[in-house]
């Protein structure tokens, strides 16, 4: 008799390459010339990252600029909360968040689609804020995972403990 075969499924973020690409962005904006005078700033702050800057403009362009740091360094922007612009005294500010962990409602979901559209004998079963996908065939798992990368979900994921 096979034993069974799984996988994972994650929302997992490095948060050392969260720190270094915020300080890659707040790097370029102090050496950038649209960024002069403008009190542009973006500092991270435990688990948000905070914005700052003279115009809506111009904080929402130190957004962008955090954005392209971050896809660098292969951190999906999925994951990226950010507030609208608010202004605080005479500077706008943005906060914004990295999300982690698969909430129960989209461990739901995944797991109704791989039931219903995956291979047979394939389960899946919510575990905290992962999912793991079992099958006694690992091209079945192979199977789920090419699923799972076609479909356009609003979360990032990662498939990991494939055994």
């Amino acid at each position: 008799m096979a034993s069974e075969s799984s996988f994972d499924i994650v929302n997992k973020v490095d948060h050392q390459e969260v720190d270094n690409a915020v300080n890659q962005a707040a790097k370029e904006i102090s050496q950038r010339f649209d960024f002069k005078n403008v009190d542009a700033a973006i500092k991270l702050t435990g688990e948000t990252i905070d914005m700052q800057a003279n115009t809506e403009e111009r904080v929402n362009a130190v957004l962008d600029v955090l954005k392209d740091k971050l896809v660098k360094r292969q951190i999906s922007l999925k994951g990226l909360d950010a507030d609208e612009p608010k202004l605080s005294g005479k500077v706008y500010k943005i906060t914004a968040s990295i999300n982690a962990g698969i909430t129960q409602e989209n461990a739901k979901k995944l797991s109704k689609l791989i039931r219903d559209e995956g291979p047979k004998g394939v389960k899946a079963q919510i575990q905290g804020d992962e999912l793991r996908v079992s099958s006694k065939s690992r091209d079945d798992l192979q199977t789920v995972q090419a699923l799972i990368k076609g479909e356009d979900l609003d979360f990032a994921v990662q498939f990991v403990n494939y055994r």
